[in-house]
Order: C-alpha cells, then sequence, then structure tokens
C-alpha cells in the first residue's frame, strides 16, 4: 500500500463522513410522527461523532501530504422515518466495512497511530449500527 492509494481510500471515507452528516441532520428535520422528538435527539447525537471523523481524516490526508475532498458522498433519499432508519442502517453497516479494511491497509503501510484511530472509529460505527438496528427491531412496516 502506497500513500497515494491511502490518501485516496481516506479521501472516500472523509466523503462518505461528511455525508453523513447531511445525512443526520436532513433527516432530523424530515423526521415525523409520535417518535419524532427522540428520532431528531438521535439522528442529531451522531452528527458530533462523524464530525470529529471528517476532520480526523482531513488532518490525516494532509499529513500524508494529499489534498482533503469537500465533496460529500451521495445521501441517499428517505421518505419515511423507517427508510431514513434503514438508511442510516446501510451506511453505518458500509462505515464499519470501510474502516476495517482501511486499518488493515494502514498496518500494511506502517502507520499504526492511523491503524489504532481506524479501529476506535470501528468501535463508534458499530455502536450507531447496532443502536439502529436495536431501533429498527420492532419498527412498524
Amino acid at each position: 500500500m502506497d500513500a497515494k492509494t491511502l490518501i485516496e481510500h481516506l479521501n472516500k471515507d472523509l466523503a462518505d463522513e461528511l455525508g453523513a452528516v447531511i445525512q443526520y441532520t436532513t433527516y432530523a428535520a424530515k423526521v415525523t410522527g409520535p417518535y419524532r422528538p427522540q428520532l431528531v435527539q438521535f439522528f442529531l447525537a451522531e452528527v458530533p461523532d462523524e464530525q470529529l471523523h471528517a476532520q480526523f481524516l482531513a488532518n490525516k490526508i494532509v499529513a500524508l501530504g494529499g489534498e482533503p475532498t469537500t465533496t460529500p458522498s451521495k445521501v441517499k433519499k428517505a421518505k419515511t422515518n423507517r427508510e431514513m432508519l434503514e438508511a442510516v442502517l446501510e451506511a453505518e453497516t458500509n462505515a464499519v466495512k470501510g474502516y476495517t479494511e482501511r486499518a488493515n491497509q494502514a498496518e500494511e503501510f506502517g502507520d499504526v497511530g492511523l491503524q489504532v484511530q481506524l479501529e476506535d472509529m470501528v468501535r463508534d460505527e458499530t455502536e450507531h449500527r447496532e443502536e439502529t438496528a436495536r431501533i429498527l427491531r420492532d419498527w412498524p412496516l
């Protein structure tokens, strides 16, 4: 794994984190129904974590000699609360997979600090995924 390839992968992760900030912010505004207050809080509580992940990735990309992307990944459109939660579950599942791969790439590259931070991000995204799955577990269709 060379630095250029690692930077490309980290920029994809950064785009995903920027998209997650938009996703959570937008979904919080769109929530309806009797669980609106709880879901608004749930979505907005995730924004600071995603912002911290984005800032870490941008800083690391610069440290490696790259240019951080400013273009977020596309946010999945969702109309209902269930669709929003399902889109979040998919995004968090993809983040866990991506950061697991990236941690392995960081190890191969020889950057232990990056590897450890990415493993911490796997933990964060796993917690987000599990909480979303628990909310969806008994959600009416």
